[in-house]
């Protein structure tokens, strides 16, 4: 299993997981590294952060945490950003990566949302409890109160 770490940008490698992603349709690690660049965003207001995931020093898989910039509550987080390397998928890295990014929220704030980007990322999200929401922003959202630290709950029915 990798290991986890906070990171900043530039990190060693994080040009190999935006060259990948681009081709697979994923923009949204352009959009990550252009908005730290500029300043706009990078995981450092209280309770953010942003994870890398390693094996053997090789970054295989990005993910991070914000503030809902869609929610005027500042209790409700954001996962964003998160890709995982193709070689890596269906091994449990993004798994490990968003329960490591959920167990960091639950310290910091009271529910989670996101937007899968695909069937794939929403089933992996539904099995890790998060419910599908109707929001012109998300596509999914969690009560962290209902979800045990590093657990794979079933959601209720």
């Amino acid at each position: 299993m990798p290991t986890f770490r906070r990171i900043e940008i530039p990190a060693s490698g994080i040009e190999e997981l935006e060259a990948e992603a681009r081709p697979e349709g994923y923009n949204f690690l352009d959009r990550l590294l252009h908005d730290w660049r500029s300043g706009e965003n990078r995981f450092d207001q209280p309770g953010e952060i942003f994870l890398g995931a390693f094996d053997n020093d090789v970054l295989i898989a990005v993910g991070g945490l914000n503030r809902d910039p869609f929610v005027g509550d500042p209790s409700i987080g954001r996962i964003r950003r998160v890709y995982v390397r193709s070689a890596w998928r269906n091994k449990g890295v993004g798994r490990a990566l968003v329960t490591a990014l959920i167990d960091h929220a639950r310290c910091h704030f009271s529910g989670l949302r996101l937007r899968a980007e695909n069937p794939a990322a929403a089933r992996l999200y539904e099995r890790l409890g998060f419910l599908p929401i109707d929001d012109p922003h998300a596509t999914h959202s969690l009560h962290l109160a209902t979800v045990v630290p590093g657990t794979n709950p079933t959601p209720p029915a």
